[in-house]
């Protein structure tokens, strides 16, 4: 099943597709994780490179970059993760909506396993993702607009 959910943002496009793929930042506006890192010597993402991130519910999913295009589009697709979850692919696009604002728009598609409960379980897992997805983009709406995480990353650049 897909889902797409979107948020509009009061910050440029390239500043907050910078932010939403810098993984040392990841966690200071995404309240979905606990744990958030590229992998393999990656020293920031693009094509080919993968990710590992724990959600804080303990959920754990390595991604690969299958897209990366700044500052419009990312997408990602699960190459390890929870016995659970059979497929899973994201991304992220970042949409300017005028007087500086962007729309942030995620969209994920989720297949349950195993295939003969799949019917059933992959509609619980995308609300489970839809939730999740709404909180995320919340948090980086906060993050910007009312905590100023982009003033700080100025500030120390």
């Amino acid at each position: 099943m897909t889902f797409e959910d979107s948020i509009v943002v009061r910050a440029g496009a390239e500043a907050l597709f910078a932010l939403t793929q810098d993984y040392g930042r990841r966690l200071e506006w995404d309240p979905f994780l606990r744990e958030a890192r590229l992998v393999g010597g990656a020293a920031e993402p693009g094509v080919g490179v993968r990710a590992y991130c724990v959600a804080r519910s303990g959920l754990a999913m390595e991604t690969e970059y299958v897209s990366f295009q700044p500052p419009r589009v990312t997408a990602v697709k699960m190459t390890r993760g929870p016995w659970l979850i059979e497929s899973f692919a994201g991304s992220w696009r970042f949409v300017p909506e005028g007087d500086g604002a962007t729309r942030v728009i995620f969209k994920y598609q989720v297949r349950a396993r195993p295939r003969w409960l799949a019917r059933l379980l992959t509609p619980v897992l995308t609300r489970v993702f839809a939730h999740d997805v709404r909180k995320r983009l919340a948090g980086l709406k906060d993050a910007v607009e009312r905590r100023g995480v982009l003033d700080r990353a100025a500030i120390r650049g």
